[in-house]
């Protein structure tokens, strides 16, 4: 099977690292969907599409029961052919100081509304898209978890941290039981990435971090894109319940 005949979804993909993967993909011969509730996504997907490659953008909240129960609909033509789910949307919102909130000032709303986002989305859209890739007996679900998931973090609540803790552990679970299926589920856990939402924490908290660093710089999307497009492929066919950091080195367990 081509990877024409892989459409990918990826959710958060109209900036940063979901933007990233997406466009990665695409390069590769993947039908792109870049979903998103950012209107950027149409821009990103036109660049996809001016670069030579195939995509389309879809309005999706994924903590919207209702919107992710329409994706058949939404995709469409393509949506028989999905073969490969990204689940990379999610959010962490910061204090009016634009640092995370200590866990004694955090609103139960807002802890809430992240794990809405980073951990039942995840769960909504990968269980959406199971028929499919069962149909098929061939798919790939990423999840984009966290270092702040695997050691503390010096930008992200702690709301962030336990989604992006309990998205490692949906994989594990997921991949558990859809090998039999022919399916593949792992994580990635990215470090400091240049993205508008690293860079919202400050120049000082960067630098803070780059000392951490044995390589020395903070990674791009296209660091993360690169070992998601090997998730992807036939050749992670026998990797499953993984999780690959991609961090320049600043975790190692």
């Amino acid at each position: 099977m081509s990877n024409s005949e892989r459409v990918a979804l990826v959710t958060g993909a109209a900036r940063g690292i979901g933007a990233g993967i997406a466009a990665k993909l695409a390069s590769l011969g993947h039908p792109v969907i870049v979903a998103d509730v950012i209107e950027e996504r149409e821009a990103t997907a036109a660049a996809i599409r001016a670069a030579g490659g195939r995509a389309r953008a879809i309005a999706l909240d994924v903590a919207a029961d209702a919107q992710v129960a329409a994706l058949p609909a939404l995709l469409g033509d393509w949506w028989d052919r999905l073969g490969i789910v990204v689940n990379n949307a999610g959010i962490s919102p910061k204090g009016p100081d634009g640092r995370a909130r200590k866990i004694r000032e955090m609103p139960a709303e807002e802890w809430r509304q992240v794990l809405a986002v980073n951990l039942t989305g995840a769960f909504l859209v990968s269980q959406a898209c199971i028929p499919p890739l069962r149909a098929r007996r061939w798919g790939r679900i990423i999840m984009l978890t966290s270092q702040a998931a695997r050691a503390k973090s010096q930008i992200a609540g702690a709301h962030y941290a336990a989604a992006k803790t309990g998205l490692m552990g949906f994989a594990r679970s997921l991949a558990t039981e859809l090998g039999p299926d022919g399916i593949t589920v792992n994580s990635i856990a990215p470090g400091r990435i240049d993205t508008p939402m690293a860079r919202g924490a400050g120049a000082g908290v960067n630098e803070a971090f780059l000392a951490q660093v044995p390589m020395g710089r903070v990674g791009t999307p296209e660091d993360v894109a690169e070992v998601a497009a090997f998730l992807a492929s036939d050749a992670a066919g026998y990797l499953t319940g993984a999780t690959l950091d991609v961090g320049g080195g600043s975790f190692m367990p």
